[in-house]
């Protein structure tokens, strides 16, 4: 029977008509005669029954019995009844499977259309082509989705070429925001844009340093020389953590569903803090202890101090630390953040046309160096140029670094005062014994009678007895706190060390004018050379602001009008950041949201009569105060409404008012620069 031929619509109800609304019958019966197969099969039934008994039982009992009366009708309506039941539980139960399976069926159809990259016929010609036994499709996808991935990656970038040529454009500069833009900006550890030495008018030289922290990558890194027991023990420990977070979510699903408050910050870590001791303990040698749950205390003693690479001579294929290394190296745990890493800068170097034609991955270091040009040579080099150095540092090296930038400061600062004091001696000699040149020889020579004629009369001390503590260089540095003695930024020693510098060639300039000794060029040569060395200095990165995890060092050199290395450079960092770490994460910002101050009550959904101009007067205070006063009422702090009360942690309390009907959804109140705690009126 075609569709043009069904007699009734599905919004017909009888309970004969074929799939109507009611109706016992289907078209899918084919007219089949329903009630006289349930007549026939119940009928079948009971004579079945009757047989039996008039076969088992005596003759005697059955003249008793209304054999063909009474308990064949109670037969008849007993299997009726039965056969009905499990009929309805057999319909029930298939419309609900039904019901699953076309709900399911309809959301992979969905997910297939919305989701897939393939557009939904191409899906279905590679469907139709054969199934998994037949023919793969697998490798069509994948890529399908390449070539759109390719296609999505060309649009984005050149959406990023676009919006930092039009942000320079309205900037009139180039600037740090050239670079690393929105959510990734905190990465910056210093960033300086000065003149090329060469082509100071035309050129300009960048340096750039991002510093990544090992809690913000995405693929964790290690140091090639670290013991298979740490990074067994790190594994262990991560394990620990996702438990207690899964604990923790249970519980605040466990609260919502009981109509608690929602747990604050601080409850949250301090709930993980005590959860700890459920996971492991610092019993390192009890065999019980809870730290040996998943890996055992013998095997953990059999992999202590095993390293990346195992003596040949001791190496046995069969012995059990053997194995249990293999099975770590097999996980590739060791080498799988950093080459990570390595991959995605190249891979993003190549898509952004940006190449180089020297690159050094010091695996075992953990460093990767990559130039535009294999030559270092300055003088020779194009003005469109970069440098890339990526280098993972753990707290040892750091450590270390700083010591070594502790003692070249040093050097700096000795170097310097001893030019300075060679030039003060020169200055010195060339002076005439009866010619005053500069303050202090006037000073001098009027010293005994400031003293004699006015400090002895007053009694005040003399100029030369008071303890000089501000050299004229620099202003009087504050004392240093341990902050400052754990983190040192040699600001200040920089800026004396500056300071002298110039104050040093604008002397040489003043005591010799165009006249050029020897003593002069000797001076300026060491003075140039000082000056050269200590502002590469100044142009590295101080290790004290540094944190362990990986260091990108980028060097650019690029033209001024065209700023191609620039621009191209952006694009570069911003997606190799996106794909290696997964940002700054504030907790309080991810909550901010759930608190109690972001529920705004003008947006509570009511059914109430009340119109809107006196609900608004009823929650602002100001409005119903400047209408008292508009009246001419006297001010009288009993007709204002009261402010609801907050809680020492900023949070309003709504206890006390009475609940709405409906509460309409918490609107996230982050452009609220006062921290949310007051109810604002739109």
């Amino acid at each position: 029977m075609g569709a043009i031929d069904l007699p009734k619509s599905p919004n017909v109800f009888h309970p004969e008509k074929p799939s109507a609304v009611g109706s016992r019958n289907s078209l899918a019966q084919e007219y089949r005669d329903q009630q006289k197969e349930v007549n026939q099969l119940l009928e079948e039934e009971t004579n079945k029954v009757i047989h039996h008994l008039t076969a088992k039982l005596p003759k005697d009992v059955l003249e008793r019995l209304d054999v063909m009366g009474g308990l064949k009708e109670k037969l008849y309506n007993y299997f009726n009844q039965n056969y009905q039941n499990m009929f309805n539980r057999y319909m029930v139960t298939s419309e609900d499977e039904m019901v699953k399976k076309i709900r399911n069926y309809i959301d992979k159809e969905e997910t297939k259309v919305l989701a897939r990259y393939t557009p939904k016929e191409i899906a279905d010609l590679l469907d139709a082509v054969g199934g998994a036994d037949k023919f793969n499709t697998g490798e069509i996808e994948k890529s399908m989705v390449n070539m759109y991935g390719h296609l999505q990656g060309h649009i984005q970038r050149g959406v990023n070429d676009l919006e930092n040529i039009t942000n320079s454009l309205l900037r009139q500069k180039t600037d740090t925001g050239a670079f690393i833009r929105g959510e990734n900006a905190y990465s910056i550890v210093k960033c300086s844009f000065k003149d090329n030495l060469k082509k100071p008018k035309t050129v300009t030289d960048v340096k750039l340093s991002v510093n990544i922290l090992d809690s913000e990558l995405i693929s964790p890194i290690f140091h090639y020389q670290v013991t298979v027991e740490y990074l067994i023990k790190d594994l262990l420990s991560k394990h620990f953590i996702d438990q207690i977070d899964k604990e923790i979510e249970k519980l605040k699903d466990e609260r919502i569903d009981q109509g608690l408050e929602e747990l604050s910050d601080s409850e949250i870590i301090f709930k993980k803090m005590n959860s700890i001791e459920h996971y492991t303990d610092d019993e390192a040698d009890n065999v019980k202890s809870k730290r040996y749950a998943l890996v055992a205390k013998n095997l953990m003693e059999r992999i202590s101090d095993l390293r990346a690479e195992i003596d040949p001579e001791s190496f046995d294929q069969l012995n059990i630390r053997e194995n249990l290394k293999k099975i770590v190296d097999m996980e590739n745990i060791r080498n799988r953040g950093f080459n990570t890493a390595i991959n995605s800068i190249t891979a993003i170097l190549d898509t952004s046309k940006m190449g180089y034609q020297y690159i050094e991955n010091l695996k075992n270091a953990r460093e990767l160096i990559i130039r535009e040009y294999e030559d270092t040579d300055t003088a020779v080099l194009p003005d469109e140029r970069y440098q890339v150095r990526m280098k993972y540092y753990d707290n040892a090296q750091l450590i270390e670094e700083r010591k070594a930038y502790d003692v070249q400061m040093k050097s700096f600062e000795t170097e310097i005062m001893h030019l300075w004091d060679n030039l003060q001696t020169v200055y010195d000699k060339s002076k005439k014994s009866y010619a005053i040149v500069d303050y202090g020889d006037l000073a001098g020579k009027n010293k005994a009678y400031i003293n004699k004629n006015y400090k002895e009369k007053t009694g005040e001390p003399a100029y030369e007895a008071i303890a000089k503590v501000w050299d004229e260089i620099s202003f009087v540095r504050p004392a240093e706190t341990e902050v400052e003695r754990m983190n040192r930024t040699y600001t200040y020693e920089k800026d004396r060390l500056r300071t002298r510098i110039i104050l040093m060639r604008e002397r040489m300039k003043k005591m010799y004018d165009y006249q050029y000794p020897i003593e002069r060029r000797v001076m300026e040569q060491r003075l140039n050379d000082l000056e050269r060395d200590y502002y590469r200095f100044d142009y590295l990165i101080n290790p004290y602001h540094i944190q362990p995890g990986l260091l990108l060092d980028v060097d650019i050199t690029s033209i001024k009008r065209k700023k191609a290395t620039l621009d191209s450079m952006a694009n570069v960092l911003n997606e190799f950041l996106h794909g290696v770490s997964k940002g700054f994460q504030d907790a309080a910002f991810a909550s901010f949201s759930r608190r109690r101050s972001t529920v705004r009550q003008d947006i509570n959904q009511s059914f109430s009569d009340v119109p809107e101009e006196e609900t608004r007067r009823t929650i602002d205070p100001g409005s119903a105060y400047l209408d008292m006063l508009n009246a001419g009422a006297p001010a009288s702090t009993s007709d204002v409404p009261a402010l609801p009360e907050k809680s020492s942690e900023g949070v309003v309390d709504t206890k006390k008012k009475p609940a709405a009907k409906k509460r309409g959804p918490a609107k996230k109140a982050g452009n609220d620069r006062r921290g949310g705690g007051a109810l604002k009126e739109i």
